[in-house]
């Protein structure tokens, strides 16, 4: 059942939003017209940095072969290995490509010297199930497996995404896990798309908006990833949020707005670890709406959000994984 209780945006946030049109509806066919501009090109990003780019390709377990790009400090003099931060886009599953919202890690390699990789995991609904987070394991693999070739610390790879992407990022931690390798420092997760049940109060709250994602648009994208599949037939590396265990994982970040459709889901696995004897930091934003941060960067709300993470990064590269 829907409400129109809800917390309010914030000032600064609803006014930009005002000018911004904003999608009514979610189908196959807008999907067809909207996915062509879901992400924007690189390049503008990288003028004016001192990055080397490398484009690779890992295979599937089915074979197909999955695009990674490979972001690295140009012309480093570094003596020590890099941190590596893994970057899984947002989309809502069924847009965007590994260059989404790339700009946030980015910032880190400015920052910290990190090598950034960013993966082209297929998207739905042409691909469903466990075929978006298979494919980012497959380069999560890769990563560690050329850890040397890369410059990079094995020790300091961080798995991160934002939306459908931090969701991805959650799945992948979850079976880096389960299945023993390779070893994550940490999963910094953005306003992560993690329960396909849709069901939260938060969730209910934003049905037709306000926001760029709402209650229905995020079951539709949820229907696109899973198919026919009943609630039975979804593994939680698909939808964490059914993970029965939290213990074992990496330190976490996880923040998302107070007016969001996901705030709900996110603050209760933050709260999980927790209550498995993990270790997460969760900021819940008031007022910040799916997205605000990438979308409105120059935004005050969305600026303290940005920093805030890039602190808890330099915290954690600096002093290693919390126990």
């Amino acid at each position: 059942m829907t409400t129109t209780a809800r917390p309010c945006l914030d000032p600064e946030l609803r006014e930009l939003l005002a000018d911004m049109p904003l999608m009514s509806q979610l189908g196959p066919e807008v999907l067809a017209q909207i996915r062509p501009f879901s992400s924007m090109p690189v390049e503008p990003l990288l003028e004016g940095r001192a990055v080397d780019r490398r484009e690779v390709t890992v295979a599937s377990p089915d074979g197909t072969p999955i695009p990674l790009s490979v972001f690295s400090p140009a012309h480093s003099e570094r003596t020590a290995a890099a941190p590596c931060v893994y970057w899984m886009h947002g989309g809502g599953m069924v847009m965007g490509d590994r260059f989404s919202q790339i700009d946030i890690p980015l910032e880190w390699l400015d920052e910290f010297g990190a090598v950034v990789v960013c993966v082209d995991y297929r998207l739905a609904p042409e691909f469903t199930g466990t075929v978006p987070v298979d494919d980012c394991y497959q380069g999560l693999l890769w990563i560690a497996g050329h850890a040397a070739e890369l410059g990079i610390d094995p020790d300091r790879i961080i798995v991160a995404g934002a939306s459908a992407g931090g969701g991805l990022a959650a799945g992948v931690t979850l079976l880096a896990r389960d299945l023993g390798t390779p070893a994550i420092a940490a999963q910094v997760l953005i306003g992560p798309m993690l329960d396909h049940r849709n069901a939260t109060t938060s969730s209910l709250q934003y049905a037709n908006g306000p926001g760029v994602w709402t209650h229905e648009m995020n079951g539709f994208g949820w229907r696109c990833l899973l198919g026919d599949r009943t609630d039975d037939e979804v593994p939680a590396y698909v939808s964490p949020a059914l993970a029965d265990d939290l213990a074992g994982l990496p330190t976490t970040y996880i923040d998302t707005g107070s007016a969001e459709v996901f705030r709900d889901e996110d603050t209760d696995y933050a709260t999980r670890i927790w209550a498995a004897g993990g270790q997460a930091e969760l900021h819940v934003w008031a007022g910040g709406f799916h997205g605000f941060d990438a979308l409105y960067p120059q935004a005050r709300i969305s600026a303290a959000a940005r920093r805030t993470r890039t602190a808890w990064l330099a915290r954690l590269l600096r002093t290693g994984p919390a126990a």
